[in-house]
C-alpha cells in the first residue's frame, strides 16, 4: 500500500479538528475541492472512510476517530521538532492555539497574550473560546486556560491568576425600584441574569460567610452560556450578575454598577495554564508559559 504523505495527514487532522472542508482549506491555503479530493484519496489509500459527510456537515466516523487519535501525538511532534530547530534564530515562531472560556480570554488578553505577541513578532495566537471543557490535546491545542478545579488530572497546571473574588451586582437603573438583596436567600425574589454552563446545567451562584456556605438556583428570565453577555445585560439594567470582580471594577468605580451581598461573596480557585507532561513542549508554548509564571 502506498504511504500517505505527512501533507495528507495533516489536512485530515485538520479537517477533523476544524469540522468541515471550508474552514479547513482556508487555514491550509488550498482549496474546498482540491481539500476534498486529497481526503477521498487518503480513504482510497487506506481502504478506511474517515468522515461522514452531508451537504450540511462532516464528522469523524469511529474509524476515523481512531486513526485521529493514532496519529496525533506523531504530527504534534513533528511540528515540536520543526518548531525547535528553529530555535538558533533567537525566538519562537508559529501558532499557538488556546482553548479558554470567554471569561478566562478577558482575563488574559492583557497583559499576558499582548505581552507574548509584542516580545514574540514572529508567533501569531489563536484562542477558541468555549465553556465545555474539551480534550485539548486531541482538538490540536498547545495548551488551555481553565480554574484549576476544572484541570484534567494529567495536566501540568501553572496558575497564571491568582484567586478571584466573584460578586453580585447590579445597575442603578435596576436597583431604583427595588429593595436591595441583604442576604443571599433575597435574591429569590429579584430577576437575576442565570448562567448555562457547558455540560448544559445552570450554574447555581455560591456564597459563603463565615463557616456558612450556600449554593442558590437563582430565578431569572434571561439565561446565558457566557459571562461577556452578562455582564453586558447587567449594564442594560437587565437583571442582576454574578460576575468575577476584576471584569466589574471600572464599572463599579464609574457608578455604572453596584456591588451587593459583598460580605457573602467567595473566591474562585486560581486559573491555570495547563499542558501535556507527556510530550516535549515546543519553543512557542515554553515561552508563553515562562510569560504565565511571571504574571505570578
Amino acid at each position: 500500500m502506498p504511504k500517505a504523505s505527512l501533507a495528507e495527514l495533516e489536512a485530515f487532522a485538520t479537517v477533523a479538528r476544524r469540522g468541515g472542508f471550508r474552514v479547513a482549506a482556508r487555514e491550509l491555503g488550498v482549496s474546498s475541492s482540491g481539500l476534498s479530493h486529497a481526503i477521498a484519496a487518503l480513504e482510497e489509500r487506506l481502504n478506511l472512510r474517515l468522515f461522514n459527510r452531508t451537504t450540511r456537515s462532516v464528522a469523524l466516523t469511529a474509524a476515523g476517530a481512531r486513526f485521529l487519535e493514532e496519529i496525533l501525538p506523531a504530527l504534534a511532534a513533528i511540528d515540536g521538532a520543526i518548531e525547535n530547530a528553529g530555535e538558533h534564530l533567537g525566538e519562537p515562531s508559529g501558532l499557538l492555539r488556546l482553548n479558554m472560556a470567554a471569561g478566562a480570554a478577558r482575563f488574559v488578553m492583557a497583559p499576558l497574550i499582548r505581552d507574548y505577541l509584542d516580545r514574540y513578532p514572529r508567533m501569531q495566537v489563536e484562542i477558541v473560546s468555549e465553556a465545555a471543557l474539551v480534550d485539548v490535546i486531541g482538538k490540536g491545542f498547545d495548551a488551555g486556560i481553565r480554574l484549576r478545579d476544572s484541570v484534567p488530572p494529567d495536566m501540568i497546571a501553572v496558575p497564571i491568576i491568582p484567586e478571584v473574588r466573584l460578586v453580585v451586582v447590579g445597575s442603578p437603573d435596576y436597583l431604583r425600584d427595588r429593595p436591595r438583596p441583604i442576604v443571599p436567600r433575597d435574591l429569590l425574589a429579584h430577576e437575576c441574569i442565570r448562567y448555562r454552563m457547558g455540560s448544559g446545567r445552570i450554574y447555581h451562584w455560591e456564597f459563603a460567610r463565615g463557616g456558612e456556605r450556600l449554593e442558590l438556583d437563582v430565578p431569572g428570565r434571561m439565561i446565558v452560556d457566557d459571562s461577556g453577555l452578562m455582564h453586558d445585560a447587567a449594564l442594560e439594567g437587565m437583571g442582576l450578575a454574578y460576575l468575577a470582580e476584576e471584569t466589574v471594577a471600572p464599572h463599579v468605580r464609574e457608578g455604572r454598577l453596584t456591588r451587593l451581598l459583598t460580605d457573602w461573596m467567595p473566591l474562585e480557585p486560581p486559573l491555570c495554564l495547563y499542558y501535556s507532561g507527556r510530550r516535549q513542549v515546543p519553543a512557542k508554548l515554553r515561552a508563553f508559559i515562562e510569560l504565565a509564571r511571571a504574571l505570578k
